[in-house]
């Protein structure tokens, strides 16, 4: 399935229906007077979160809503019946913005929430609502209202505990395929990553948290280059970042260099990316020159108080404990209920 993150579509709710001018014509009845019914409501244009999507993809290829219009009214005090009301699901984390101006007019993060976006036209009142003792045979009703109308764009932000960031080649893919059921494409080649993948990890007791992996980020990403700039606001929802790093590389790459430049890049984007939770993981530690090459990072960010978890995604070396870790920022102190 495709992997699509944000979408533009036309919406457009009910009319309402006309009301009826209509008169009692029965023998025996003589100036039965008016009994032109009502016309119905126009329908709504809602928006519900589904537990089922994790893309946009649908709307991308039916980029046209309309919900029904309401039917008109009809003689016998008939009123028309109702029209139909489009039922949009989208995943949960969708932004609703007004295409034009940009303005949010909702942003579904609950599960199964749900918000009427745009409301179907009232119904015509037919003649029988406008019999007086004045004005006994009104020969006019009303027209239906039309329904509302707007182009709008939903951008889709992955809800996820953990987001995984990096230089492209760093191992994101590999951890988050170690200790999840997800199976992103791994290869040896930058950006083999294309699309933010989603794993649950499944903790101690039968506790898991969601965690994201992001296309690997370069310098200029916040700008438009490479992949990950498509998806830096995926970031914007998780409550800390794994920032992986690469040492096999030295001294050909500087990790401290690129581990600067994806922090600006943040900072770039979104001030408040930049002020998230951190934790360095140094990935491939069962290369024993990576093991060496620890030994010149590790007082950078032990100057800087922040945390540092060498682990192997290959063995498995290290990976328990920043699971504890992990566990630690999402619920607190163990218990008993862990």
């Amino acid at each position: 399935m495709s992997f699509i993150d944000e979408v533009k579509i036309y919406l457009k709710s009910g009319d309402g229906g006309a009301g009826c001018v209509s008169f009692r014509r029965e023998k025996f009845i003589p100036l039965g007077g008016p009994d032109g019914g009502d016309g119905g409501k126009g329908g709504d244009v809602v928006f519900k979160v589904s537990s089922h999507l994790s893309t946009l993809l649908d709307l991308r290829q039916h980029p046209h809503q309309k919900a029904g219009r309401g039917r008109n009214g009809m003689g016998s005090d008939r009123h028309g019946a109702n029209g139909e009301t489009k039922e949009i699901l989208v995943p949960r984390g969708t932004v609703i913005k007004d295409a034009e101006t940009g303005e949010i007019l909702a942003d579904l993060t609950e599960p199964d929430s749900c918000i009427v976006l745009l409301k179907g036209g009232r119904g015509g009142q037919g003649n029988a609502r406008f019999k007086t003792a004045t004005h006994k045979a009104p020969k006019f009703a009303q027209p239906g209202e039309p329904g509302e109308e707007r182009w709008i764009r939903l951008e889709l932000k992955l809800m996820a505990d953990v987001g995984l960031l990096g230089m492209p080649s760093v191992g994101k893919s590999s951890l988050i395929t170690k200790i999840s059921a997800a199976r992103p494409k791994i290869a040896e080649y930058h950006f083999t990553t294309l699309k933010p993948n989603l794993g649950v990890v499944k903790y101690k007791n039968y506790r898991s948290f969601v965690m994201a992996d992001i296309p690997g980020l370069i310098e200029g990403a916040s700008e438009g280059a490479g992949l990950g700039h498509r998806f830096l606001k995926h970031l914007e929802r998780t409550g800390q970042l794994l920032h992986l790093l690469d040492l096999s590389w030295m001294p050909d790459r500087d990790p401290i260099a690129e581990y600067e430049a994806i922090n600006r890049e943040l900072a770039l984007f979104n001030p408040e990316l930049a002020e998230k939770r951190q934790t360095v993981v140094i990935n491939k530690i069962d290369l024993p020159h990576v093991k060496e090459n620890l030994k010149q990072v590790l007082p950078y960010f032990e100057e800087r108080g922040i945390k540092v978890f060498p682990i192997s995604a290959a063995t498995g070396e290290g990976i328990p404990e920043l699971l504890d870790d992990i566990a630690l920022n999402l619920w607190g102190e163990p218990d008993e209920t862990w």
